[in-house]
């Protein structure tokens, strides 16, 4: 693959033989050249878990303390009061089954879908669509409540959600480029702290395998996580 002289650039500030501290992590990253947006920074952990067994699944939500940079673009499935209640707290779409039949007809402009319980019966028939994206709403992730006014403020303000994909990997936003590096690094340390904390009981060995922070357009580091 042919890299944009900028990636190169970006590249050679990268040392991919060694594993750097969470202050020198932050420190390349914002050190390399900058493209014409705000970047993301994200992180991946590969994880010790079989995806294959249910008890090991590790997905969740959680509010990073310096937010990510950006508001949500949150959808919510209810009906009566609670559907005007999601409403005044901001939701971007607000509906049952008619708002079902616009996700299946292809509209996916949104980032978080969350659902009452008794508009399950619409959103169940969205597996297909809505799980390979992360977006099907889960009692798990706090996407199905009876709350929905406090699930809606909450996403809205930057709680995130995040699941291992199939091969064990969660990737995640830690916010933008333009944070300052103390926020930043509140955030990934909020995060791998909760990421530790949801380790299932039935995973055995090392738990949090390989850890990587990266910007939107740029190069990987490992760092070094104990």
């Amino acid at each position: 693959m042919k890299h944009s002289k900028r990636f190169r650039e970006a590249l050679s500030k990268v040392d991919r033989t060694r594993e750097y501290t969470l202050d020198e992590a932050i420190e390349v990253l914002l050190s390399v050249p900058t493209v014409k947006f705000d970047e993301t920074v994200e992180i991946a952990m590969k994880l010790g878990i079989d995806t294959k067994k249910s008890d090991q699944m590790v997905r969740g939500t959680i509010s990073l303390p310096k937010g990510i940079g950006r508001t949500l673009r949150v959808i919510a499935f209810a009906d009566g009061d609670q559907a005007k209640q999601a409403a005044e707290a901001g939701a971007d779409a607000v509906g049952g089954e008619e708002l079902a039949k616009k996700i299946q007809e292809g509209w996916l402009e949104f980032d978080v879908a969350i659902a009452t319980p008794p508009t399950m019966r619409y959103v169940g028939r969205l597996g297909r669509i809505l799980g390979p994206q992360g977006k099907m709403p889960s009692p798990k992730s706090g996407t199905v409540t009876d709350d929905i006014a406090t699930a809606v403020r909450e996403f809205k303000a930057g709680k995130i959600e995040f699941r291992a994909d199939a091969t064990g990997c969660v990737h995640a936003p830690m916010g933008k480029r333009s944070f300052p590096k103390e926020d930043l690094k509140v955030n990934i340390e909020a995060f791998l702290e909760h990421v530790r904390a949801s380790k299932p009981p039935s995973s055995k060995g090392k738990y949090i395998q390989k850890v990587s922070l990266s910007t939107t357009m740029g190069p990987g580091l490992k760092l070094a996580v104990g």
